[in-house]
């Protein structure tokens, strides 16, 4: 489990009793290093989807289609492998 280093701010957050119990029994079972660590982990994932998200919306609005197209249909024709 990566857990996110450099400046770190301190927040208080409440959480639900059954999610506290969660992080306790996964630092406790060694699932995880902290509760810190396993909220940053979260948020990481959280982070992750919603820019594969904006990413999806970019290409359903404007296409897969880019500037580098002809460059990669040409060069798929005309590589070749070294042995």
């Amino acid at each position: 489990m990566r857990y996110v280093e450099g400046m770190t701010t301190q927040i208080a957050v409440r959480l639900p009793d059954e999610m506290v119990r969660f992080l306790d029994r996964s630092v406790a079972s060694g699932k995880a290093p902290s509760r810190a660590a396993l909220v940053a982990v979260a948020l990481e994932r959280e982070m992750r989807r919603q820019a594969a998200e904006q990413d999806a919306h970019i290409l359903k609005e404007k296409g897969t289609v880019d500037d580098l197209d002809e460059l990669v249909i040409w060069s798929v024709a005309h590589a070749t492998l070294d042995e």
